[in-house]
């Protein structure tokens, strides 16, 4: 069975350009060593609510936007092995504090399938 992990972060309009670049050279390391699947994707319709909601979730600042991805890979167990690969590559090797989103403010976390059509 697959397992996903999904990740929402809050991103500077001023930073989309280098956290493009960031996240093809990010997804092509991903696949090369494994996963199935890589996706990255902006708002488009994202809005406040009353108790909870993306922009709420990442502490949304004005002049930035919501991001949502994931990684789908086959098993939990694959995912770990290509995390464990991903972690110690080189290519991926960077200062956080340069990095272009908070990563103080990313939500992230591992997700097993419930229903899949």
């Amino acid at each position: 069975m697959s397992y996903v992990d999904g990740f929402v972060l809050a991103i500077p309009k001023d930073n989309l350009a280098a956290y493009r670049k960031m996240a093809r050279k990010a997804g092509k390391i991903w696949m090369e060593h494994g996963a199935v699947a890589y996706w990255e994707t902006i708002e488009d319709d994202v809005k406040p609510g009353k108790l909870t909601s993306f922009p709420q979730a990442v502490k949304l600042k004005p002049g930035e936007v919501v991001a949502f991805s994931w990684i789908v890979y086959k098993s939990r167990k694959q995912r770990d092995k290509i995390n464990e690969k991903v972690m110690k590559d080189p290519r991926l090797q960077m200062d956080m504090k340069n990095a272009p989103f908070d990563a103080k403010r990313m939500i992230f976390g591992g997700f097993k399938p419930l229903v899949v059509l």
